[in-house]
């Protein structure tokens, strides 16, 4: 599915003789977009245990046997190693709530211990989250499905993005009653990856969670500058 945007026109023609600054180039620049969507291939999981206790040690005692328990259960879902990393690690002091400004009380400590993992096949996105959250996982962050290698897809949105430009200046040309030369300069003005929001829901029953990965839409704006022959 493409779709082509085009995002700003800038029309500079030339002014009569003698009216003219001989270094002024007489130009049409315009700006061009160009979209292709891609299924993602790679799906990004931000998972964790938070705990809270009386004592900075309590809460990071407690934290560290809920963890060893989903980093088992990480183990049993054969992920990788390589696709298993700590994200986040934190112990913060809590604060009694209703005190004097400046004059809160810390009543407990919260300990954090989060993973960032890489999951390749994107059906057994659900599966993990049950599981994990079975083994004692109580944050979930988000998820991200990302296209691993988006060169070749952006290049496809390059060439759309291009055409589009020419598109518009050969118009707008056409509209002036000038004729269209040939560009002078190309500047990438952005090219991106746009995240579909993560569709995630749990119901009463023990059923899996469904996930829907969708499409990433990566999108590519470029800047066209056109000669107008004199």
């Amino acid at each position: 599915m493409y779709a082509i945007l085009a995002i700003a026109v800038l029309l500079s023609l030339a002014a009569p003789a003698g009216a003219q600054d001989v270094t002024q180039r007489p130009q049409i620049r315009v700006s061009g977009e160009g979209t292709v969507s891609v299924e993602p291939d790679l799906a990004q999981l931000r998972v964790g245990v938070t705990t809270d206790a009386k004592t900075a040690r309590d809460a990071a005692d407690a934290n560290s046997r809920a963890m060893a328990a989903v980093m088992a259960a990480v183990k049993s879902l054969g992920i990788a190693e390589r696709d298993v990393q700590t994200s986040r690690y934190a112990i913060q002091p809590l604060y009694e709530q209703g005190g004097q400004p400046g004059r809160n009380r810390i009543s407990g400590f919260q300990a954090v211990n989060s993973l960032m993992l890489k999951l390749r096949q994107l059906d057994r996105v659900g599966e993990v989250i049950d599981k994990l959250t079975a083994a004692g996982a109580n944050t979930l962050s988000g998820v991200e499905f990302i296209v691993s290698d988006p060169s070749k897809h952006l290049d496809e949105a390059r060439t759309q993005a291009i055409a589009d430009a020419r598109r518009k200046a050969e118009l707008y040309a056409k509209a002036a009653g000038v004729a269209l030369g040939q560009p002078f300069s190309i500047i990438e003005q952005s090219a991106n990856m746009h995240n579909p929001p993560m569709m995630m829901a749990r119901s009463a029953a023990a059923v899996e969670t469904p996930i829907a990965a969708g499409e990433r839409t990566l999108r590519v704006s470029v800047s066209v500058g056109f000669d107008l022959p004199r």
